[in-house]
């Protein structure tokens, strides 16, 4: 572990925050970003143009870091490269707790001054021991303490989710997802060129921070890739790691290099680094928000056989076709459940081998118990997914509310894990009633997925984790 990292507490936990460079040209950004953070908020700002627009927002303002009184834990540094070093051995002097350090234009630039500048604060850092975010980042979100990096993210709540993320896009684009997904962020951080800290040592502070069970991560290339693979291995012996490799091909490789000055690693060679560490790879953000949504909601199971419902037979067929390709199978049932389905399953319109064909049978919330618990019991099943068709439901929101209720407490009950589907076609639904549907599933701890195919790959990314890790 890097001298200090274990002071990366006093970073993720802030008492105070302040913010030095903060304008009117992007709408004093960062102070409106940490204007819901839970403890005293300064400005530093030296251009008399700007401090009547943040006096206006009652953040009392200092000409240097210096001059704040008391304490400073975290800084947002919002200033030109060529001032940056400056305001650095400033955080130095105060002995805050870490900073990030917003300012882009270094070594990612492949400039001479950039890569000079990127030097000086890295030595700078390194020297001081100093926890520097950065440069080139958008920092932390600690929605807890309603520390911020975009002013739209909630704030005041916590959940159990980390995410670590070289592109500040990504990290916000995760914590908005995960969120509509149902899944708060516990600490999410973006960390740009990592000139002083880098993956390993949030990894090494994520392992044991008690609101995080879960550990996501958004990586372009790592500087040491020894230490990140020790690492990776031994945080995933205690959590879940779900990784996600930017740059994996030529092309993207390039885009890498000029966004956080990134260097080209095999993807051979990188996937089978994660594979031997324990973590979970994923190749883009619907595959990440999938697979810890599944984590996160889906009771564990170490089978790969799959109970199906469909409401058709075309998308009996189909919903079959997917979880089959995903590498998962589709069993036949037991004698005994044949024999009770039989007892009442009406087979005009329907089918109730697996996949069960649906049909008509599926109209009776009586019905819908029964073949769930059918299926529940069934030894030859060890998790089930049950297509939703939103589209036929939205008309009769009194249906559609049973219908989630029963998957509820089916749920409840139940020893195997839960997935919900929604049709790939009409009557699929409206955006607006799904976004509704997967709310209130996520309310009660029930994964969906947009697609047969979107579900069946993270439940079979999750499976081949459990029985690694089993």
């Amino acid at each position: 572990m890097r001298d200090g990292t274990n002071n990366l507490d006093r970073v993720f936990n802030p008492r105070t925050v302040a913010v030095v460079g903060a304008k009117k040209l992007n709408d004093y950004m960062w102070l409106r970003n940490v204007s819901t953070f839970k403890g005293p908020v300064y400005s530093v700002q030296i251009d008399p143009a700007e401090i009547p627009g943040i006096d206006a927002m009652g953040v009392p303002n200092y000409a240097s870091l210096l001059d704040i009184p008391g304490p400073v834990d975290y800084v947002v540094v919002a200033v030109p490269r060529a001032v940056a070093p400056r305001i650095l051995q400033d955080c130095i002097r105060k002995e805050v707790g870490g900073a990030t350090l917003f300012t882009s234009g270094f070594a990612e630039t492949g400039t001479e001054e950039g890569i000079k500048l990127q030097a000086m604060v890295t030595q700078m850092a390194r020297e001081a021991n100093f926890n520097l975010i950065g440069p080139n980042c958008m920092g932390l979100f600690v929605p807890r303490l309603g520390v911020r990096f975009n002013a739209d993210l909630y704030h005041g709540d916590s959940g159990p989710v980390a995410f670590i993320s070289q592109s500040g896009t990504q990290a916000i684009a995760f914590s908005f997802e995960a969120y509509g997904s149902g899944i708060k962020v516990s600490k999410a951080v973006s960390f740009g060129n990592a000139v002083a800290l880098d993956s390993p040592d949030y990894l090494e502070y994520l392992v044991n921070d008690e609101e995080t069970r879960l550990i996501g991560m958004y990586i372009e290339g790592v500087k040491d890739g020894r230490r990140f693979f020790h690492v990776l291995r031994e945080v995933t012996a205690k959590k879940p790691v779900v990784v996600w490799k930017g740059g994996q091909t030529e092309d993207s490789s390039r885009a890498t290099a000029s966004h956080t000055a990134s260097l080209a690693v095999s993807s051979a060679i990188w996937n089978s680094m994660v594979r031997q560490a324990g973590a979970i790879g994923v190749d883009g953000m619907d595959d990440m928000v999938d697979v810890v949504k599944t984590i996160t909601f889906a009771k564990p199971s170490n089978g790969d056989r799959v109970g199906l419902i469909a409401t058709s037979g075309g998308h009996s067929v189909e919903i079959a076709d997917a979880f089959s390709r995903a590498g998962l199978r589709v069993p036949a049932l037991s004698a005994d459940s044949y024999e009770k389905l039989a007892s009442f399953f009406n087979i005009i319109g329907g089918s109730y081998r697996n996949p069960l064909e649906g049909g008509g049978n599926l109209a009776s919330e009586d019905n819908m118990v029964t073949i769930l618990d059918i299926l529940d019991s069934d030894p030859n099943v060890d998790a089930i997914a049950v297509e939703f068709a939103a589209g036929g439901m939205q008309r009769n929101p009194e249906f559609l509310d049973r219908r989630i209720n029963t998957l509820a407490q089916f749920r409840q009950k139940a020893q195997k894990p839960l997935l919900v589907v929604h049709s790939p076609a009409f009557p699929r639904g409206d955006p607006a009633t799904i976004q509704t549907v997967n709310s209130k599933l996520a309310e009660q701890s029930i994964p969906s997925y947009p697609t047969f195919e979107r579900g069946a790959r993270a439940l079979k990314k999750v499976l081949d984790y459990l029985r690694k890790t089993s």
